[in-house]
């Protein structure tokens, strides 16, 4: 009996040590799945780090070539804009010598037409005014564009009685729409806006000569409507209309709709107007239908009522200029040719022509003319700004005086206004000239 007991002792302490060794094998077990899976994630850190590595020197790579593409650009962006600069200031001289001839043709004809022509010089003479006209008007046009597309071009913002500019517009364009049978009629208005007056007119000069050029019969109304604090300013014409897949492309340039043989020019009168509106803030609105007509209507600040600008350009009663005596500082011989035929045989004035400021000096002596006739670029790096000075410093007084320039710049402009000084711009109209001469003398 006490053998069994001692076999059943050894046969408990065997399962004893076996469940020990279980429990040991599966705690061994634990620990090597443990080890493993710390093992696993130390590896996955190092891919992550070398991932991370490796898209950190990519995106470094990226922003050195983006900063450097950006460089690229900003240098590109700048030789574009200074080949832009230059292609203005290369228009503005090519424009001094361009219109210069032009302008003396244009007087040479104006006193051509006051001799006594047979009916055929008439007509010769008719069409070259004609012929020059084209000319002046897409020389201005181009130089127009260059100077919107300029990034440095400079607004005179300042009231503009719309009234004003509808008497300049009926003077200039009537003989356009009576030689084509239409009637041009402008509503009365007392509206004032606030824009750049010379871009205004040429965005009005644009659409009004669009508006008779696309009308063979009919008419062409040119008004104004108020709407809140916004005067609009419309142009209809009962003329060929504009289809509706024709509206947007009729803004660029050279764009013509219409007939074959209709409408003479170049196609960039609507693309000036585009472009001056935007310049401006001046929103364009477009109504138009084929065959009946077409309505354009201009956006423009209203200014309250009581603002009126000082009337610079209309055409006031003035005296006789027979006799008065006009010093030319010109240093073109073919203008100051045509300056002598115009004011001396036509206006009866007494002209003294000269090319620069010492010799207009040396012509005055102690005798002020009644008035100055200055072209702006004269030789030697002297202008006209220079001779007007000088030669009122000399009289002692203020003597009236025009300044002529085929260069639109701003401060030119803004020289002239300090001066007092009217300025006209070449080529210059002796009905022009006259009107002016009139005024300042009157």
């Amino acid at each position: 009996m006490i053998f069994l007991r001692g076999d059943e002792s050894e046969q408990r302490r065997a399962e004893k040590l076996t469940r020990i060794t279980d429990v040991l094998a599966e705690r061994v077990d634990r620990l090597e799945e443990a080890r493993g899976s710390a093992w696993s994630m130390f590896q996955a850190a190092i891919a992550l780090e070398q991932e991370v590595q490796a898209r950190t020197r990519e995106l470094e790579q990226a922003l050195a070539d983006l900063s450097e593409r950006n460089r690229e650009l900003a240098i590109t962006r700048a030789a574009a804009e200074e080949a832009n600069r230059s292609k203005t200031r290369f228009l503005r001289a090519a424009s001094h010598d361009l219109l210069q001839p032009l302008s003396a043709a244009k007087l040479f004809l104006s006193a051509l037409r006051d001799t006594q022509l047979d009916p055929f010089q008439s007509e010769l003479t008719q069409r070259l005014s004609g012929a020059f006209e084209s000319v002046e008007e897409l020389m201005h046009a181009v130089l127009d564009i260059a100077r919107l597309d300029s990034q440095r071009i400079e607004f005179q913002r300042k009231p503009v009685e719309l009234a004003q500019l509808f008497s300049r517009l009926g003077v200039e364009y009537a003989p356009m729409a009576e030689a084509k049978g239409l009637k041009l009629s402008f509503a009365p208005t007392s509206a004032v806006v606030e824009s750049d007056p010379v871009f205004l007119r040429r965005i009005a000069q644009n659409l009004v000569s669009n508006a008779i050029k696309y009308t063979d019969r009919g008419g062409v109304l040119v008004g104004v409507r108020r709407r809140g604090d916004r005067a609009w300013l419309d142009v209809l014409d009962t003329g060929v209309g504009i289809a509706p897949e024709d509206r947007s492309r009729i803004f660029d340039e050279f764009q013509r709709i219409g007939r074959e043989g209709g409408a003479p020019g170049m196609g960039l009168g609507l693309s000036i107007v585009r472009r001056a509106c935007a310049k401006l803030g001046h929103a364009i609105a477009l109504d138009s239908e084929p065959g009946r007509g077409t309505a354009f209507r201009i956006s423009l600040p209203l200014l309250t009522p009581g603002v009126v600008p000082a009337r610079t350009d209309a055409a006031l009663p003035g005296p006789s200029l027979r006799g008065r005596v006009a010093l030319v500082v010109e240093n073109d011989d073919a203008m100051r040719l045509a300056y002598q035929f115009l004011l001396g045989d036509r206006l009866g004035m007494v002209a003294r022509v000269s090319g620069g400021t010492a010799e207009a000096l040396a012509m005055m002596g102690d005798e002020p003319p009644d008035v100055v006739i200055a072209d702006y670029n004269l030789d030697n790096d002297d202008t006209g700004l220079q001779a007007i000075r000088a030669l009122r410093e000399a009289a002692g007084q203020p003597v009236p005086a025009i300044m002529v320039s085929a260069r639109r710049d701003a401060e030119i402009g803004r020289a002239s206004l300090e001066l007092g000084v009217p300025m006209l711009e070449k080529p210059i109209r002796a009905e022009e000239l006259q009107s002016v001469l009139q005024r300042i003398l009157a």
